[in-house]
């Protein structure tokens, strides 16, 4: 069913230098929250009015959080229709309070696009479609590139590449907690790659910025120097630049962490730990020289094909907890406004359950949170759960009614990006409106 491709993306000189020139001052930061394997949002975001409950409960069957089990919200702004939603009480408690206390939002079904789709539009031979659909490698790929697997650029390196100017480091512009993701990835700024319990990795042998190897400096000096000598061969001095910036960056970092505060994360909680690293950088953003930074940590596990109700609660339970601490914690340093995490997922499940778990499809809800949000809203249109409306690509799986590049061009320009540049970094934004969904301050 796929009718199209994203347009590639290419950064031009221009855009950078025109960005560079940009003044924006103070600290801002976006952080991803992947969750890999793909979410089911319909059991994330429950619909909770009698009317729309009954729809979800017939959709769901043996899936179904019963009513009782749910956390009705209360947003600021009534939805239409009578409309109301819910979260489930046992695992998203947290996120439930952030919410309450408008530090969290919800957007509704939020997806890859071209350009706004319906069913008829789905069902139609050569309309334009995300690629791959269905695909968890080339969605991930989508979400975060605009482009399937093999893409080079993410739209949080595309970021990178426009605001690294204001950095007085570049290295620390995109600093990543989650392996290998092309998210971060721009034509001018690298991933940073962060160690959960170290921060920096560096080479073995090379203590930060005290040379010491088997207890010898100068052994470990001359290490240094075998590292970073310049080489002829291009392939080999292209090395010697990654290993100079690379002990350079762990230097930097393991100097700014002396004196740093330490985070205690929740116990067995992954995400939390990678959280934890994080808020810990921040929190030298000065030492760093850090103005704009964006940062992803993941979580997996969430292709529920089989044993979702036990598998699912439990990674909600923890995406939950590790958020809250996350806040509290950029509240205690003084970074509550300044910086904003979001959740992102290959795509969303059908609605209609398999007997034991839900297969894959396309829309999510996805929370975002932070003191800059315009929290205790639900922004989007969530969707009607009838079968065979317009909204539906079959068997519940939703066809999402806000594109990812409106996401991700709310959060880029609240960033520092211009409307102008908006486009050049999200190549379909120009097919959607608005651009802004208005969640930001």
């Amino acid at each position: 069913m796929d009718g199209g491709t994203a347009t590639p993306f290419a950064l031009n000189l221009a855009s950078i230098a025109a960005a560079s020139a940009q003044v924006t001052g103070g600290y801002k930061a976006l952080v991803c929250v992947f969750l890999y394997g793909a979410n089911d949002g319909h059991n994330t975001v429950v619909p909770f009015d009698a009317a729309n409950y009954a729809k979800y409960s017939v959709g769901r069957s043996s899936l179904a959080w019963t009513q009782p089990e749910l956390t009705q919200l209360s947003p600021i702004t009534p939805l239409p229709g009578g409309l109301q939603l819910s979260l489930p009480t046992a695992p998203l408690a947290p996120l439930a309070t952030l919410f309450d206390q408008q530090k969290c939002a919800i957007v509704a079904n939020v997806g890859p696009l071209i350009m706004p789709t319906s069913r008829t539009n789905f069902q139609t031979p050569g309309f334009p479609l995300p690629p791959k659909l269905f695909s968890h490698n080339d969605q991930q790929s989508v979400w975060q590139a605009s482009a399937p697997e093999g893409a080079k650029y993410g739209w949080g390196g595309r970021i990178g590449d426009l605001l690294a100017s204001q950095n007085g480091n570049s290295v620390f512009t995109c600093c990543n907690l989650s392996g290998n993701a092309v998210f971060l990835s721009g034509q001018q700024v690298q991933p940073f790659q962060l160690d959960v319990n170290q921060g920096a990795v560096g080479f073995s042998g090379l203590a930060g910025g005290t040379p010491t190897l088997y207890g010898s400096a100068s052994g470990s000096n001359a290490l240094r120097t075998v590292l970073t000598r310049t080489r002829t061969h291009l392939f080999e001095n292209e090395t010697v630049k990654v290993n100079t910036r690379s002990i350079d960056a762990n230097t930097a970092l393991s100097t700014a962490f002396i004196g740093a505060p330490t985070f205690t994360p929740p116990p067995n909680n992954s995400l939390a730990s990678q959280l934890a690293m994080v808020a810990k950088v921040i929190s030298v953003r000065s030492a760093l020289g850090a103005a704009r930074q964006v940062f992803m940590v993941s979580m997996g596990g969430f292709d529920t094909h089989s044993g979702q109700v036990t598998t699912q609660t439990g990674l909600l339970s923890q995406l939950a907890s590790a958020i809250s601490f996350f806040q509290t914690t950029m509240d205690g340093i003084g970074a509550a406004n300044d910086v904003t995490l979001f959740t992102a997922s290959d795509f969303g499940r059908t609605l209609i359950e398999n007997g034991d778990g839900s297969d894959h499809g396309w829309g999510s809800h996805h929370f975002v949170v932070g003191g800059a949000v315009k929290g205790k809203e639900i922004y989007g249109a969530f969707p009607d759960l009838t079968p065979l409306v317009p909204t539906d690509a079959g068997n519940g799986r939703l066809i999402p009614t806000t594109s990812v590049e409106q996401y991700a061009a709310t959060l880029a320009k609240w960033m520092g990006v211009t409307p102008a540049n908006l486009p050049v970094i999200l190549p379909n934004l120009v097919n959607f409106s608005p651009q802004d969904l208005g969640l930001m301050t």
